[in-house]
């Protein structure tokens, strides 16, 4: 994890979907508190914004049932607390937290930020990440979808 400084944030490692280029070069560039959902890149949109959720959408122009299927719509989620364990439970705690979900089981695993500010600036930065082909989704795949990954390719700027 990198220090902030002069009012950085730090944003964290995806644990189960590591980055694939060096992150303090990528952090320098773009990790001012002042990121906010204005400015997401092109390829991604904001699908619902809530006092306590938001959530992102990248590319859904394409995700529609073709050579890439609605359900694999990849998106961020922004979300204030945890869901307790009871089936329906509510959310509950303080930290908000951001997820990459690549399909509804298959996500990248959740970083958790003391604000709103904080987690929505992280949530634009692994947008940007994830646009830029600097995700390494295949790790997170039991099964490898090859044809499903060299189309997603095309889209991020991957291999």
């Amino acid at each position: 994890m990198l220090p902030a400084q002069d009012g950085d944030y730090t944003f964290k490692y995806y644990t189960r979907c590591p980055v694939a280029t060096d992150r303090r070069t990528f952090l320098g560039a773009r990790s001012r508190c002042d990121m906010s959902l204005d400015s997401l890149s092109d390829e991604w949109v904001v699908w619902n914004e809530e006092q306590a959720r938001i959530v992102l959408a990248f590319r859904p122009d394409v995700f529609d049932g073709g050579d890439l299927p609605a359900a694999c719509l990849p998106t961020i989620y922004v979300t204030r607390g945890r869901r307790d364990r009871r089936p329906g439970g509510e959310r509950v705690g303080e930290n908000w937290y951001v997820t990459l979900y690549l399909e509804p089981d298959v996500d990248c695993g959740t970083d958790s930020y003391d604000s709103r500010g904080e987690a929505t600036a992280a949530a634009v930065m692994l947008a940007e990440t994830f646009a830029n082909g600097d995700i390494d989704y295949r790790s997170v795949y039991q099964v490898p979808r090859e044809a499903y990954f060299e189309r997603l390719d095309e889209l991020v700027g991957g291999e």
